[in-house]
């Protein structure tokens, strides 16, 4: 069993940028894959950025050269560094943690104005 909880979201202009940071209850050395997931009103849940316990990352197409996924086995922490954000950005960001059983976050709001 594993605790996560998210916080960094918050409101930011276009272009701006954000970290947002996924606190685990324990070691996630073990942990196989974390990722960030992100969910806007009247849209499906939708995979923005994982990573395995090797360091590998996958990112959405929509992300990619703008967002970068990190994960810190020391302070048991993923951390989500999103630059240049768009107001299609906004949306609630939820944590994941999958060992193998999934585990998410309560989410973090982002909310980019145009």
């Amino acid at each position: 069993q594993v605790q996560l909880v998210e916080s960094g979201g918050g409101l930011v202009q276009a272009g701006g940028s954000l970290r947002l940071s996924c606190k685990a209850s324990r070691s996630i050395f073990s942990i196989n894959t974390m990722g960030w997931y992100r969910q806007a009103p009247g849209k499906q849940r939708e995979m923005v950025a994982i990573i395995t316990s090797g360091g590998s990352t996958n990112y959405a197409d929509f992300v990619k050269g703008r967002f970068t996924i990190s994960r810190d086995h020391a302070m048991n922490t993923v951390y989500l560094q999103m630059n240049a954000l768009k107001p299609e950005d906004t949306a609630v960001y939820y944590c994941n943690a999958q060992d193998p059983f999934n585990h998410w976050g309560q989410g973090t709001q982002v909310t980019v104005s145009s």
